[in-house]
């Protein structure tokens, strides 16, 4: 072998040698989230201008609040950005979370067949709608998974004094799956079901699916991003954590939200109380 082809072949070594110790030092967090802001695309158009002004990358793993929460509480993660204020407190007061801080919000809304067979349509009032639906005995599906959307939808229930457990199985119906999932299942069932706004704003097979119910106060939808305690989870990499909170709690973070749109609609409010986190 000639001399000038073992320097290459040691160049070419040390190169790819350099290359894999730059990915392995890269900088990155793992953030437990909500499927809805990624299914919206928030992330999509957020997190590479964060990586670009920081240089830390952003994983997400994107599951319902209520499994978010129990891989945040298993220490699966550095940041969590999910949308059950109740839960997200319980997190922090058990010691998990360090402290939660309102970052955005957007609302809910009740979708369902074109034809309206529960004679909702147009209403404000999603308690008063929820009734109709279940004294019509139309089908409503259910995420049943513990996700920031199906506890709000039983919230709703309990509201309206209907034990929806009950029903299970008739015109009640959980699907235990995703958002997008259940929005398909309620297309090929014609049924109404509960979603946030972003998602049915980013979702393309709507089918003859229309809003219904929309414009309550008990149908908002607040976002909040809490640190994971070091003190529970010793890998947690805080100081990392909270460049990434603060810069979506900062003014220019909040105006990125707000700058997110699809169909020309804005799909995420920012309302942030505090410009850090500390």
């Amino acid at each position: 072998m000639s001399k000038i082809l073992k320097l290459l072949i040691v160049a070419v070594m040390a190169t790819a040698g350099l290359s894999a110790s730059a990915m392995a030092a890269k900088k990155f967090i793992l953030v437990q989230s909500t499927t809805s802001t990624q299914n919206s695309g928030l992330y999509e158009y957020l997190l590479p201008k964060f990586e670009k002004k920081t240089g830390i990358q952003v994983r997400v793993v994107a599951v319902g609040t209520g499994q978010a929460i129990k891989n945040a509480m298993n220490c699966d993660g550095d940041v969590l950005l999910v949308h059950a204020k109740k839960s997200e407190l319980k997190f922090v007061a058990s010691g998990y979370g360090v402290k939660r801080y309102d970052l955005m919000y957007n609302d809910f809304i009740i979708v369902g067949p074109a034809g309206d067979p529960a004679h909702v349509a147009g209403m404000k009032d999603a308690v008063a709608a929820l009734k109709k639906i279940a004294a019509a005995k139309v089908t409503f599906l259910s995420r049943g998974d513990d996700s920031g959307t199906n506890k709000k939808e039983m919230a709703l229930w309990k509201k309206a004094g209907i034990d929806v457990k009950k029903a299970s199985g008739t015109w009640y119906r959980e699907t235990g799956s995703g958002m997008g999932a259940t929005i398909n299942s309620a297309v090929g069932m014609e049924a109404y079901t509960l979603t946030d706004r972003a998602t049915w704003i980013a979702f393309k097979n709507r089918g003859d699916l229309k809003i219904a119910v929309q414009g309550d106060k008990d149908l908002f939808n607040q976002y909040g991003i809490t640190l994971i305690n070091k003190s529970k989870c010793p890998a947690v990499k805080s100081k990392l954590g909270l460049v990434f909170m603060n810069y979506l709690l900062s003014p220019h973070g909040q105006k990125v939200i707000a700058a997110y749109r699809r169909k020309n609609q804005q799909l995420f409010f920012p309302n942030a109380t505090v410009t850090s986190a500390n």
